[in-house]
Order: structure tokens, then C-alpha cells, then sequence
């Protein structure tokens, strides 16, 4: 499990913190109404931190983003830079959609056009798809994927 995935508990906040356990069960109940943290019940139980947190705080932004290749209907089109995919239908049996989030103007982009994102720098993960429907006001194109491939990079052991 890693330091992410892992909670923790009350007493050692306060004991960090310099505050009464009370103090930190009190600021806890606020950051769960915010939807900030969950609390884990049982004996290894503690609090830990959503993934709604960790967008909050922008912990995974980069200083300077790698550029991914972005393809409209076959030709690299520049400007255009993927902030983030969601795969959103992966449990559908016969469709796999994907909420493309990007940073550039999407004025040009309509639907059934072809998208190919990537590879990407690390997994050199590839996303094809075509459009369904567009939000130009976010910057995001949903995709109805037709193929998606990766290469994960090896690390010895």
C-alpha cells in the first residue's frame, strides 16, 4: 500500500500538529463537509486524503508539461495540449469512452472527427477515437474510443 492509499490517525496529526485530539476530530469533520478527506473506521482506521484533495491542492501539475502529440483526422495539430483523459464507459460491454481535457482552442474540432492522443512520455499510452460531443467553454472533447495501446517503460528490479 503507499503512503497515498494509507490513513491516518487522529492522535498522530495532533501530536505533529501541536493540537488537542479534539481540536484535529473538529478540523477533520470540516474537511470531510468539504469533501477534503474520508475517514477510515476500524483499528488501522485514521483519515486520509480524497483524490478531490489532491486536484485541490494541484499536487500532480507539472512545471513544465511534456508535450503529447495530439492528431486531428490524421495530422498533428499544434497548439493543443492534453491536460487529461478519463476513461468514463469502462465497464460498458460493447463502448469505451474517454474525457479529453485539453489546454488550445477546440472551435475547429467537430463531431466524428478522428483523435489520436500520445503516445504519452511515460507508459507511451495512445488514445484513438472520434468525437461524440464537445464543451469549447471547458476545453473538452468526449471520445468514442476505437483503440487504445501502451508500452509500459520497464524498471529492473
Amino acid at each position: 500500500m503507499s503512503d497515498m492509499e494509507k490513513s491516518i490517525k487522529g492522535d498522530l496529526i495532533a501530536a505533529e500538529t501541536g493540537k488537542n485530539q479534539g481540536t484535529i476530530r473538529n478540523q477533520m469533520q470540516s474537511l470531510k463537509a468539504l469533501r477534503l478527506v474520508e475517514s477510515v473506521p476500524g483499528p488501522q482506521g485514521g483519515y486520509k486524503p480524497t483524490s478531490f484533495a489532491y486536484e485541490a491542492l494541484d499536487i500532480s501539475r507539472l512545471d513544465s508539461p511534456v508535450d503529447v502529440p495530439f492528431y486531428h483526422n490524421g495530422v498533428i495539430y499544434p497548439g493543443i495540449l492534453t491536460h487529461e483523459i478519463t476513461f468514463t464507459s469502462v465497464n460498458h460491454p460493447d463502448l469505451c469512452r474517454a474525457k479529453i481535457r485539453i489546454l488550445g482552442p477546440t472551435r475547429n474540432f467537430k463531431q466524428n472527427d478522428l483523435i489520436r492522443i500520445g503516445p504519452t512520455p511515460l507508459c507511451k499510452l495512445t488514445v484513438e477515437g472520434v468525437i461524440e460531443a464537445k464543451d469549447d467553454s471547458h476545453g473538452i472533447l468526449i471520445l468514442e474510443i476505437k483503440t487504445l495501446s501502451a508500452q509500459p517503460k520497464y524498471i529492473s528490479p
